[in-house]
């Protein structure tokens, strides 16, 4: 049974559990054998959770469904497990220079001749070259880090085929909607047959990632070499997801109402590494829905 909680962003299921579920994330070193990399995303993939668990409460889904749906939260990260901080950086920060996709569905509007599902490939034939010249070389390491944004879903399949027994053996029941739900930032499509409420379930991860992402210093710092977040540039980038129809206007109004209620201060201080400066905490109180 769920863990029922009263705090603002539970933890819904056992602190034990997710702190195992967190493992998963550590990934063996192909270039040091016997050591790990440990996983870089399980403090974001923690928070998120959090989040989402409240906005899913807030939408007001079954308080069983939720605690099953924040176990695909916290895992949402899965298919970026060995992600290699200082590769994985410099490669998205010169396509994101260059303005080269950096998203599945972003490449394939760019480039709609590309295979479905072999975005990593031809991004390796296109710029390799230009990589090689900032002194990346595009080998099976590099391809992996490639991979863990334009190949996401066959990334994130072969990381849960390696994780399913040990689900099982902590008593996590998996179904298919919960990978679903995890691949929905990429893959949109992916859930265009899928009931309503695993795509409304899609859109909150969505969000909460997205909200906890604009405001994570390190992660901002690491991937993007960005020097600033702003809550307000958060707000803007959810509210370009809902012009796309990547969000509804329900699931925002529900981030944004528990935004202003003061729900994610805690969280947000968390993803920031110091507290919030007052002029963030007056933007949030100040948050409206539409």
């Amino acid at each position: 049974m769920p863990r029922r909680s009263r705090e603002a962003t539970p933890l819904l299921v056992p602190r034990a559990l997710a702190l195992r579920l967190m493992r998963l994330y550590d990934f063996p070193d192909p270039r040091r054998p016997g050591r790990v990399i440990r996983g870089y995303d399980r403090h974001h993939a923690l928070r998120t959770a959090r989040m989402c668990a409240a906005v899913a409460r807030r939408l007001g889904h079954p308080e069983a469904r939720v605690a099953r749906y924040q176990i695909a939260c916290l895992l949402h990260d899965l298919g970026r497990a060995g992600l290699d901080r200082a590769l994985f950086g410099k490669i998205w920060s010169w396509a994101r220079k260059h303005g080269i996709p950096t998203r599945p569905r972003e490449w394939r509007a760019v480039h709609p001749t590309t295979p479905y599902g072999r975005e990593t490939e031809a991004f390796v034939d296109r710029h390799a070259e230009g990589l090689g010249r900032i002194g990346v070389l595009m080998d099976r390491w590099a391809v992996e880090q490639v991979e863990m944004r334009l190949g996401y879903a066959r990334r994130l399949a072969r990381q849960l085929r390696l994780a399913k027994p040990t689900l099982s053996r902590l008593g996590v029941k998996w179904a298919p909607w919960m990978e679903r739900v995890m691949l929905y930032y990429y893959y949109p499509e992916k859930l265009n047959d899928s009931p309503r409420w695993v795509r409304e379930l899609a859109e909150v991860l969505v969000a909460c990632e997205q909200f906890e992402a604009y405001s994570n210093r390190r992660r901002g710092r690491d991937y993007y070499r960005r020097a600033k977040e702003t809550l307000a540039e958060a707000f803007a980038y959810l509210e370009k997801l809902r012009v796309e129809g990547i969000l509804k206007p329900s699931v925002l109004n529900a981030v944004r109402a528990l935004a202003a209620e003061g729900a994610f201060d805690r969280i947000l201080a968390e993803a920031r590494g110091s507290a919030l400066p007052r002029r963030e905490v007056r933007y949030l109180r100040g948050l409206k829905t539409s």
